[in-house]
Formats: C-alpha cells, sequence, structure tokens
C-alpha cells in the first residue's frame, strides 16, 4: 500500500521531484563517467602491435619487489608488494640459448627496442618512433614491399607509413636522431607490416648499428620466441618459463604481450587507477553532500502535507518508509538515465585524457556494466539515506508540533545538527593541520580535496546559525536599499534553513574551484621559483626533439665553456618513488646551485649521490650515510651521499652524476643543457649550427617555457575535477530554482499586500546577493586555509598562489549562476496573477 501512495505522489508532484532527479542523475552520471576511467586503468586492453607473430615474448621485470615476514602472536604473515619502474628493464642476451634449447622452439629472435625519431618536415603524425635491428622484423612481420634489407651501418628501412607520409623512396636520405649523435642514413628499403600497426613507427637498422645505437652491449629489450610448426603455444610457453627458472625474465603471451611493448600505456593504467579513485571518491563525496541538501530542501517545502498525514495517525514509520519509496522510485529512474549518460561521458574524458597526453591512445577505454551498475547502486543507497536523514525532524516530533512547524520555520537548529557540524569543523580543521605535515604531492592531495569537502558539509549543517549571523551583520548595509532590502533582511533571518539549502551548494563551489585552480599553481609556481634561484647558468641549451645530443655538448666544450648535461628519470628507495637528475659533475657549482645545507657537490662522483632535504629526512641520512636504490631500469645501486640540499621541488630529490643515469633510462639525451661562458648567444647559436633542433635560451626564457609545460600537466588535473565542480554549478542552480520556485505564494501576498512586480524581484535579488556574498566569504576562507596549509607542507612557506583575475572569474561565474537561477523561477512566479495564486489550494 506505501508503495503505491508513494508512486501517486511521485506522479502527483513530479515538479517537486524534479530538483531530486537531476541531482541524483548528474550523480550517477559523474559516478559512472570515474567508473569507467577506473575501470579502463583496471583492465584496459593494450593491444600488441610489434609482436603479433610472436605467441611467446621473454621480456625484463618492470617491477621492484618488496617481501615484508611479520610474526604475531605464533602466526607468521608474508606480504609481497610490488611497484612499476619508470625505464625499459634489459635483459642479458646469454639468455637466447637457454629459450632455443627449450621444447617446442624453432626460433628466437632477439629484439632490440631505443629512441629514433627520423627529422623530417612531415614528422610521423603524432606516432612514436622506435629503433629495431632489422632482423626482428620477423616479430610483426614487416615484409620489404620494395628495395634491400640494411647490410651496412649507413643503411635504414622505414616503415610503409613513413615513407607515405614524407614522400620518401628507396635511394632517397633521412637524417634520424636517436641515442648518438643524429646521422644521415640511405633508405634501402620499404617494409609494410602484415598486422595494422597504428601506435608507432618503426626504423630498422642493420644489426651492427642497432646494438651500438642501444648502447647496452650484451643485452637485449626482449625475445620473440616462435614455436615450431604444430607446436601448442600454451606448452611452449610452460617450456620457456620452466628454462627461464631461477632469472628475473618474465615471459608473457596473449594479451599480456602489450604492456611489454607498450610501457607508457602499462604505466598510464596505474595513473588511471588512481585518477580514477580520487575522482570517483570525491564526486561520490560531493554528491552526497548536494543530494542530501536537494532531498532536505524536498521534505521541507512538503512539510505541511507530512505534518498532516502525522496528524491524521501516520506512524513515525509510515512516513519514514513513504519517503524511503518515494526516494528509490526517484533514484531508480534517475540514477539509469544518469548512468546511460555516463558512459559517453566517460569516453569523452578519456579521449580529453588522450589528447592532453595524460594517457596513451594504446590503452584502450574499456566499457562494461559494472560503473553503470555501481552508479544506480550508489545513487539508489545515496537516494534512500537522504530521504532517511531530511525526514528524521519530521518523524521525531509530535503532529501537533509538526502542523505547527509547517507554518513557520523553527528558530533554532536541532541541537544533534549542531553538535554534528561542530564535529566536521572540528574534523575540518584537523585536516588542515595535517596537511601542514605532508610533504609529497600523492600524499597531500586526497587530504587536500578531503577538507574542503568536509568544511563544506559542516558549513551545510552550520548553515542556519551563518545565515542568520550574516543577516545580523547586513542588517545595516541592507535597511540603505530600501524596501526590497528590509524585507529580504527579514526572509534571511525568518528561513534561514530555506537560505543555508542554497548557501552549501554555492561555498562548495568557490571552495572547490578555487582549491582545484590554485593547488597546482601554488606548487608550480614554487618549483619554479627554486629552479630560477638555483640556475646559475648563463645560457640554456634545448631541444625541440627528443633532446640534446652528447656530441652538442662536446662542442661547446671544446671552445672552454663549463657544460652541464642534465637526464632527467624517476628511481625508487624501496617502493618509494622519486624524481631524479643526472648532471654533469665537473664545474657543476658554475652553472647549477641546488642550495647545499650539508656535504659538497665536489664529491659527486660514480659511486655517490645528492639528495634533497625531504629524502633525507624521510630515510635519515646524511653526508656519509649509505643508500641502497632502484635506478629508473630496475638496476640496483649501492651509493654514497655525497649532499644534501634545500631545493629538492625545484630540481627533484635525488641528483646522479651524469653518466650514471644515461646508461640506465630509454631516452639518455640531455633535456637540457646549463652553458657557463661569456659568449653571445649568436656566438653559441653558430658552434652548434650543425644542430637545427637546438634552442640556445636565457634562463628567463627556459623558465617561460617551463611555464608553458606546467599549464599543460595542470590542464590534465584541472580537468580530472572539471566533471566535479560542473555537477556542482547544475546543484547551485537546480537547489536555487527549487527555493524560489516554492515561494509563489509568498510573492503573490507580496503583492496583493501592494508590493509591485519590481519591487518583489528587488527583494529577491538582494536575498541572493546575501546568500553570495556568505557563501562566497565562506567559499574563499575555505580555500584560502586549505591552499595555505597545502602551501606549508609542500614548499615550507604560507605563500599559497593565487591569480587575481582567476579568482574573480570564478567569483563572477558563481555570481552569475545564482542571479539567473533565482531570477528566472522568479519572473516566472510573478507572471501569474496573484489573486489566482493567493486564493489557490495548496
Amino acid at each position: 500500500m506505501m508503495l503505491r501512495y508513494a508512486l501517486r505522489t511521485v506522479r502527483a508532484r513530479k515538479a517537486g521531484f524534479l530538483g531530486a532527479f537531476l541531482a541524483l542523475m548528474c550523480a550517477a552520471a559523474l559516478i559512472t563517467a570515474c567508473g569507467t576511467l577506473l575501470d579502463t586503468g583496471l583492465r584496459g586492453t593494450i593491444r600488441t602491435e610489434r609482436y603479433a607473430a610472436a605467441p611467446v615474448v621473454v621480456s625484463g621485470d618492470q617491477y621492484v619487489h618488496q617481501t615484508t615476514v611479520k610474526h604475531k602472536k605464533g602466526k607468521t604473515k608474508v606480504k609481497h608488494k610490488a611497484k612499476p619502474i619508470a625505464e625499459r628493464a634489459w635483459i642479458s642476451e646469454r639468455l637466447r640459448t637457454r629459450l632455443a634449447h627449450a621444447p617446442g622452439v624453432a626460433r628466437v629472435v632477439p629484439e632490440l627496442t631505443f629512441l629514433a625519431q627520423p627529422l623530417t618536415p612531415a614528422g610521423t603524425g603524432g606516432r612514436t618512433a622506435y629503433g629495431h635491428a632489422w632482423d626482428s622484423a620477423a616479430l610483426t612481420p614487416y615484409r620489404l614491399t620494395s628495395g634491400t634489407a640494411p647490410a651496412s651501418d649507413g643503411d635504414l628501412v622505414i616503415d610503409s607509413d613513413l615513407a607515405a607520409r614524407a614522400r620518401l623512396r628507396p635511394g632517397d636520405r633521412l637524417t634520424v636522431q636517436s641515442t648518438q649523435t643524429p646521422r644521415s642514413y640511405r633508405i634501402t628499403g620499404i617494409a609494410t607490416p602484415a598486422t595494422a600497426v597504428r601506435h608507432q613507427t618503426s626504423l630498422f637498422f642493420s644489426a651492427a648499428e642497432a646494438r651500438r645505437l642501444a648502447a647496452h652491449p650484451g643485452e637485449v629489450s626482449a625475445f620473440g620466441v616462435l614455436p615450431a610448426k604444430g607446436a601448442d603455444p600454451e606448452k611452449v610457453r610452460t617450456a620457456v618459463k620452466q628454462a627461464l627458472d631461477g632469472t628475473t625474465a618474465q615471459v608473457s603471451t596473449g594479451a599480456a604481450r602489450g604492456p611489454v611493448e607498450f610501457l607508457d600505456a602499462a604505466a598510464a593504467r596505474t595513473r588511471l587507477v588512481s585518477m580514477g579513485g580520487a575522482m570517483g571518491g570525491t564526486s561520490l563525496l560531493v554528491a552526497v553532500l548536494v543530494v542530501v541538501g536537494t532531498f532536505a530542501l524536498t521534505v521541507q517545502q512538503r512539510h505541511r502535507e507530512l505534518a498532516l498525514l502525522r496528524a491524521v495517525a501516520a506512524t513515525p514509520g509510515d512516513i519514514r518508509r513513504l519517503l524511503g519509496r518515494e526516494a528509490l522510485i526517484v533514484g531508480a529512474a534517475a540514477g539509469t538515465l544518469g548512468a546511460l549518460l555516463g558512459l559517453p561521458l566517460g569516453g569523452w574524458l578519456h579521449s580529453r585524457f588522450v589528447a592532453l597526453g595524460a594517457v596513451p591512445d594504446t590503452l584502450e577505454h574499456t566499457v562494461s556494466v559494472f560503473p553503470p551498475f555501481a552508479a544506480l547502486a550508489a545513487t539508489l543507497l545515496g537516494a534512500w539515506a537522504a530521504a532517511r536523514i531530511a525526514s528524521r525532524r519530521i518523524v521525531r516530533i509530535r503532529p501537533t508540533e509538526a502542523l505547527a512547524e509547517a507554518r513557520t520555520e523553527r528558530t533554532r537548529p536541532a541541537w544533534g545538527r549542531i553538535v554534528a557540524g561542530l564535529l566536521l569543523l572540528a574534523g575540518g580543521v584537523v585536516l588542515v593541520v595535517v596537511l601542514t605535515s605532508l610533504r609529497t604531492e600523492p600524499a597531500s592531495t586526497p587530504v587536500t580535496f578531503l577538507a574542503v569537502v568536509v568544511l563544506s558539509t559542516s558549513v551545510a549543517l552550520l548553515g542556519p546559525l551563518l545565515v542568520k549571523a550574516a543577516a545580523l551583520l547586513l542588517a545595516g548595509p541592507l535597511r540603505l536599499t530600501g524596501h526590497g532590502g528590509r524585507l529580504a533582511t527579514a526572509n534571511l533571518r525568518g528561513n534561514a534553513a530555506r537560505m543555508a539549502s542554497v548557501v552549501t551548494p554555492l561555498t562548495l563551489l568557490v571552495g572547490m574551484t578555487c582549491t582545484v585552480l590554485f593547488v597546482q599553481s601554488t606548487l608550480g609556481d614554487a618549483a619554479r621559483a627554486q629552479a630560477r634561484d638555483g640556475v646559475r647558468a648563463d645560457w640554456v641549451v634545448t631541444a625541440q626533439g627528443p633532446g640534446v645530443p652528447a656530441e652538442a655538448a662536446q662542442r661547446l666544450r671544446a671552445r672552454h665553456d663549463t657544460v652541464t648535461e642534465v637526464v632527467r628519470t624517476t628511481i625508487r628507495v624501496g617502493l618509494d618513488k622519486y624524481p631524479a637528475q643526472g648532471v654533469t659533475p665537473a664545474g657543476l657549482t658554475r652553472t647549477w646551485d641546488p642550495q647545499v645545507t650539508a656535504g659538497s657537490l665536489d664529491r659527486l662522483g660514480p659511486h655517490t649521490v645528492a639528495i634533497s632535504r625531504l629524502a633525507a629526512d624521510q630515510h635519515h641520512l646524511t653526508p656519509g650515510s649509505t643508500l641502497k636504490l632502484t635506478l629508473g631500469d630496475g638496476t640496483p645501486a649501492t651509493l654514497t651521499v655525497a649532499a644534501v640540499y634545500a631545493r629538492g621541488l625545484g630540481f627533484g630529490d635525488f641528483t646522479f652524476a651524469h653518466d650514471l643515469v644515461a646508461r640506465h633510462v630509454d631516452n639518455p639525451l640531455a633535456s637540457s643543457v646549463l652553458v657557463g661562458t661569456t659568449r653571445t648567444q649568436t656566438q653559441l647559436t653558430t658552434t652548434l649550427r650543425e644542430f637545427p633542433e637546438l634552442r640556445i635560451l636565457s634562463p628567463a626564457a627556459a623558465d617561460d617555457l617551463q611555464a608553458d609545460r606546467q599549464q599543460a600537466n595542470a590542464e590534465v588535473n584541472r580537468l580530472a575535477m572539471a566533471l566535479v565542480l560542473a555537477f556542482t554549478a547544475i546543484a547551485v542552480v537546480n537547489t536555487l530554482a527549487m527555493s524560489v520556485a516554492e515561494r509563489v505564494r509568498e510573492f503573490a501576498l507580496l503583492r496583493l499586500a501592494g508590493a509591485t512586480r519590481r519591487q518583489v524581484l528587488g527583494m529577491l535579488r538582494t536575498e541572493t546577493l546575501s546568500v553570495l556574498f556568505l557563501a562566497t566569504s565562506l567559499g574563499s576562507g575555505i580555500a584560502l586555509a586549505v591552499l595555505t596549509a597545502f602551501s606549508v607542507g609542500m614548499t615550507g612557506r604560507a605563500t599559497p598562489s593565487v591569480t587575481p583575475l582567476l579568482y574573480l572569474a570564478v567569483v563572477g561565474v558563481a555570481g552569475l549562476l545564482a542571479l539567473l537561477a533565482s531570477a528566472i523561477p522568479g519572473r516566472a512566479a510573478l507572471r501569474v496573477r496573484a489573486v489566482t495564486v493567493a486564493t489557490a489550494k495548496e
């Protein structure tokens, strides 16, 4: 019976439930979109291209492993953890003999994969270019469609896509920037793959030249194992694993070959899981806050109806069941539609991440039933819980009290609400204090957004008190605006709960938007400031291509310039990941000053390392300490700490000798070269005239280039939170429209009492501006507190980076949304004749 009554109520009050429907639908779409990203990270397909003809692939272990054994209460617990490394792990070429003798193996093809960028005006069409030995062409397979295979070190075979794009043919010459000095090769042939290769450009060299460019003597990047005719690939895989017993080499078959080929896609999986989880968690918290507020406003608008039900013998349980079933009906409809809308939204979000370079297109977007069903379940649960929370007051008081409150709002919120609000406020303050002690971005970022949501929730609970306080504060200025201002003051005092429902999403919108916009600039500007202060060089050499070759640095040294080559990488200490760099030790202090606080950079060499103060504190290290770590390609190293420096945010937490890092990265070319010299920019350009891809910049110009790159990275993080902000903006409009729409009778009575249409709209506008002022103050205060704490933890200084014009734009957009969302339904309400509304049944 209660379900039938709930269905009739929803049918009869479609307009009343529209706001809740929109809030739930947007929440479901948001959760589904975030869920598809998470699902793509967990189960996204990475299809193999180069290894299409090799059923079994043997490669290096791309993970660092850590095993912990704990003995507790007579029980032994063994935990194994693994984290990915940043560069390609190479394996010994001697394993080829073992593999060749495994049962069922017909042929073992060694694979060399290395950087090889063709320097053509046409480029590669966005594809990453790799170099290989021609012997490994059988792994795809590539077959010659014209010309001959490379026979000498100066020969080259290119794929058909590059040949068509750059209009090259056998006999032409092509300059290639690989791991060494750029070299011109004679194209001897053009090869076409037997299967589609869409995500890479392949250049094939002679075996000797490929080994020289790969720069890993005695090692290969992988082995392709071709089974004998009629052999079972699964049995071959088992035999290969047995043959490799005792080594760290990994055996991959089927879909597992893709991650071996595309390491960036494999790494992007972890990033998407982290990003999707963070977005999904924040979205869920924001959705719960918004949906609860929307349902509270819906129940408040039906207070008289529910009070009458109580008066005609409806029990508290009946009211709870009625509201719960109504919420489930609305939630089911909104959740289903929202989940369906969330699927294309998730696809669009994935495509934007690909366009921004945050996710490679080799990681295919995954669509499954799990995210929509999870979103539907979350929506149903959220709607039911929101209805239960919103109905607590109406079911706990006596029917006579309910009827009295249906006419006039309570003068004071319930004590339980006030206590909960104060507890959440205290929790938010604790999070802000904790944030000041977090010194790594992965640790601080989730706490940053959680603090904003917790503090905004405390505003939602304490909202009526805050509105009354604001009404008291603004009473004087509002009286000066005339009759509309006095009416607005009375409404703020007498309808504080209704106004508080509008303050909450506005506060969340301003606070969350400011935090999203300025958290990255706070960190990026601090890092750039450290880098600016630490670069002593007169000029900085950068490359438009993959990097600055060592030969260019040698040309500069020949003119007695002080030259520091910088190579970037990522290393791990245990399982902790740190940004690192390799620099040329000779003359280092002439071009670079990381603000050494202990030790000396003069001791930096092949067996030592300089570390940031953050890394030193985390691992309790001082100059002279021994440190075990894992280099970018998984090679373990034991080094002595030579120096500790303060500018780790600008230069990375670990600094090694250049040659040590260059041997263990996929791209050994310098990302930049710092030059200390008395020569002019023109003279340096003349020295490097054989390297047209290089640019000579002043430190200030190099800093501007870094700012552009920082902006590109910030766009990825802002896009990740854009849906949450869009949902919050919709919630602002939705809540304001609901709040104004229920006041049709109030407006009619004001008109009958003598107020003009213009005066009523003026009152409404003044109310909206007052609420906007309060919400902007609260949201800005929350954002400022959180950003300051973030800045203290990450940079050591309470100096958040806020762009004034951008902040004003945020407030302006929030104000425009609020004014439009109140003016449009207000004008619609005033179109109906006042007498008609006043005499109509409620």
